[in-house]
């Protein structure tokens, strides 16, 4: 048995080294023991510093060498010997490190991808607190890394901070930066680290004075900013209460705009559109056009839901000009109701789509997409106060509920909304009528639609 023994967890060279030896040698990778400093291990083994080295060279795929500098700095006590046993096998088969399926490399790829994003996660997170330190400033940061990524990160911290004299202090390995000169020193605790300055309470006012809650996305924000970073962080005293209040702030906004007009709801509408116009609530604003926001009158009495827009309506920033729109204005007539009296808007504010070519298929919204919109949904209702909400299809109806619908079960009748947000209805979209397979059956399917126009129309009328 033979022990091999490292300077540090995050010895690369070291192993490299040390490994080249071994296979010269001809040692198998379950005849060795790997060893960090001094700690005991096989007292019956013939122990190998990392610089004993024999002549031995042979190349190896240059993804293994990045890989394996990146999976060392993990924390799993089997990496060294992982990386040996697959060393082993790349000598004879060179190409094994682009097979993902294999089980070591699948392993060692799963190693490298947690350093990385504690790699990031650390530049991210930092935060220094100034201290005294003579006539010059000085700061001080503390971190508690997952993987030992403390020396990999230090030179991207000289880089940035240069002009800067600092100490990123963690629980194994601290590292001293003079401005010329960059110094280890052991681990600390968190009790070293200063716990604020008077720079903090400027940056935590800056912080919640731009906060957006209309760019509020929890789950991502979560899944960049997990909440074990949030204890070293100043403005993260500040997340819980704000995403509390993301909403409450929102329609404060709103009612903001409502005041300083004197209560005039054409003008808080217009306050609320301009809010919509920047919204990234989902990743649909991404590859869309622009915001469709809702039209019609403020005071109107119906209001009408669809699904999101299309191309058509997406280029021209207005709901209902396509294809289905023409159907949906035609239908509308027939059922005598002038659409410049009603207000027409969608559930989602901006068009999914599949591009085919140069053409853009419509992609129907997911739940994620659907719920991330609902707010402005509710904030249109809040405002308009309509005495009925029509929705057209199962997005607009779900929109709506807050559940999954099925169309065919709920049309054609009243439906009280959840919240005392008033009454609902629910038919079909007009784009349904347009993928109907023959005339006929589009002319039938054309009059239900109708009917039901008609009959959310009197019921309309009925509550007035």
């Amino acid at each position: 048995m033979h022990i091999v023994r490292l300077d540090d967890e995050d010895d690369f060279e070291g192993w490299r080294g040390a490994v080249r030896t071994l296979m010269a040698q001809g040692v198998p990778p379950d005849q060795v023991v790997w060893q960090v400093g001094d700690d005991a291990g096989d007292l019956f083994g013939d122990g190998i510093t990392a610089g004993d080295r024999a002549a031995a060279s042979f190349t190896v795929p240059r993804a293994f060498v990045d890989l394996a500098r990146k999976a060392v700095l993990h924390t799993d006590p089997e990496r060294f010997a992982l990386l040996h046993r697959l060393l082993v096998r790349l000598r004879d088969q060179p190409r094994l490190i682009d097979d993902h399926a294999d089980p070591a490399v699948r392993k060692l790829e799963g190693l490298a991808k947690q350093v990385r994003r504690d790699i990031h996660k650390m530049r991210a997170f930092v935060r220094f607190r100034e201290i005294e330190d003579g006539d010059e400033a000085r700061y001080v940061a503390w971190f508690e890394p997952e993987c030992h990524i403390v020396r990999y990160n230090a030179g991207f911290f000289v880089d940035r901070f240069a002009s800067m004299r600092w100490s990123i202090l963690t629980p194994a390995l601290s590292i001293h930066w003079d401005g010329t000169t960059l110094v280890e020193a052991p681990g600390a605790s968190k009790a070293d680290a200063p716990d604020g300055d008077p720079i903090e309470a400027l940056w935590k006012g800056y912080y919640a004075a731009i906060f957006n809650p209309a760019r509020l996305k929890v789950g991502a924000m979560l899944k960049e900013m997990p909440r074990k970073y949030w204890k070293n962080m100043p403005e993260t005293a500040l997340v819980p209460g704000l995403i509390a209040g993301a909403q409450a702030r929102e329609a404060a906004m709103v009612n903001a705009a409502r005041t300083r007009t004197g209560g005039d709801i054409e003008a808080a509408w217009a306050a609320l559109r301009e809010e919509a116009m920047g919204c990234t609530r989902c990743p649909l604003h991404r590859n869309a056009t622009q915001t469709v926001f809702g039209e019609g009158p403020v005071d109107a009495d119906l209001m009408i839901v669809g699904e999101q827009p299309g191309d058509q309506e997406d280029l021209a920033g207005h709901p209902f000009v396509g294809p289905a729109g023409q159907v949906f204005d035609r239908a509308l007539a027939q059922a005598g109701i002038e659409r410049a009296r009603v207000y027409v808007t969608n559930a989602v504010k901006h068009f999914k789509f599949e591009p085919r070519g140069k053409r853009r298929i419509h992609a129907k919204p997911d739940a994620g997409e659907i719920t991330a919109c609902r707010w402005w949904i509710e904030q249109e209702r809040a405002l308009i106060k309509p005495r009925l909400t029509l929705a057209l299809g199962a997005t607009a109806a779900r929109a709506l509920l807050g559940r999954p619908v099925t169309v065919s079960r709920e049309r054609g009748r009243p439906i009280d909304l959840p919240g005392d947000q008033g009454r609902g209805w629910i038919t079909v979209h007009p784009s349904y009528l347009l993928r109907l397979p023959d005339e006929r059956t589009r002319d039938t399917e054309f009059a239900r639609f109708v009917d039901d126009l008609k009959a959310a129309h009197l019921a309309c009328r009925a509550s007035a």
